[in-house]
């Protein structure tokens, strides 16, 4: 199932991509869904459904196979005639976002820096504020008075579906929704200027495009083997594989939930492979006009236009 946050008629409600591109609008689709399941899907929020949890997915379930036989025409709309916001447009938390998880990244990290980084011991975690999410298509800014050193990062992003906090490895996917493409938009200036913390250089406004949808786990037929990659203008610039990540999901889910309740909604990317601008000879940062675009395979691709303020 590929869940989605559409803008109909201006208005934001949940919608599930349909196998020929085409995308239902839920609410409208689920007039006639009995019970509390169907409150949920009359909602037309996201949130609500990874709220709800199972039932409400199965209550979803035949509404969308009635809507790929052909019912519901009113609810069904052409791709091209909404607008994808980030699934969960303003998420309940900042966004969790882990560092230095590939170990090809470090090293040309390392080599742009002219210095020594190791791997860590444990995942180097930090958060992206709800001012940083946006959608697809939706324009990253570059506020020329701030930085001028703007960056790309492809991750993968877990959401969260089941609460739980001390979650063990062993039991982590029993708590994961699904997953959708996150790009960790980076001042690299600002990153290095405040002591080399992540979250003053990774936070600024319009950093964290998030889509097109979240798809759900059952989906996802390994979520640490599948290709991950970035281009700007169309030129490929990151091209790895989940495979490599130093930190696995269950790990990282894991060591997050110590002490720390995670609940549905959150989201946590899962880090970026080698590619990225700043360490490319001489680098080669976002400027004004440019189109990232951010694909994992099984889920789908997020673009956004760059444009400076």
């Amino acid at each position: 199932m590929r869940l989605a946050t559409i803008r109909v008629d201006g208005i934001a409600t949940a919608g599930v991509v349909l196998g020929n591109g085409s995308i239902l609008e839920v609410a409208r689709a689920a007039a006639e869904v009995p019970g509390a399941p169907g409150d949920v899907l009359r909602s037309g929020s996201v949130q609500a459904l990874i709220e709800a949890g199972a039932p409400a997915l199965e209550a979803l379930g035949p509404v969308i196979r009635e809507a790929e036989a052909g019912a519901f025409a009113e609810a069904v709309h052409p791709a091209a005639d909404v607008d994808l916001l980030a699934p969960i447009p303003v998420p309940r938390k900042n966004v969790f976002c882990v560092g230095r998880n590939y170990a090809d990244h470090i090293a040309e990290g390392a080599r742009a820096q002219k210095a020594r980084i190791d791997i860590t011991e444990y995942p180097v975690y930090f958060t992206k504020p709800l001012t940083a999410v946006i959608g697809p298509g939706a324009t990253v800014p570059i506020f020329l008075h701030v930085s001028e050193a703007i960056d790309y990062e492809v991750e993968l992003a877990v959401v969260i579906g089941k609460p739980g906090r001390d979650i063990p490895r062993d039991r982590a996917y029993e708590h994961v929704f699904g997953y959708t493409i996150l790009n960790d938009i980076t001042a690299r200036d600002i990153q290095r200027r405040h002591g080399g913390q992540y979250f003053k250089g990774k936070g600024l406004d319009g950093s964290c495009p998030i889509g097109p949808w979240i798809v759900t786990a059952d989906e996802v037929s390994n979520p640490q083997d599948l290709a991950i990659s970035s281009s700007v203008n169309g030129e490929q610039r990151q091209n790895g594989n989940t495979a490599a990540m130093i930190f696995d999901i269950p790990t990282l889910v894991a060591v997050l939930s110590e002490g720390m309740t995670l609940e549905p909604g959150d989201i946590l990317a899962t880090g970026t492979p080698a590619g990225v601008g700043y360490a490319m000879d001489p680098p080669c940062f976002l400027k004004d006009g440019d189109v990232v675009a951010c694909e994992i395979a099984e889920i789908g691709r997020l673009e956004n236009p760059v444009r400076a303020m």
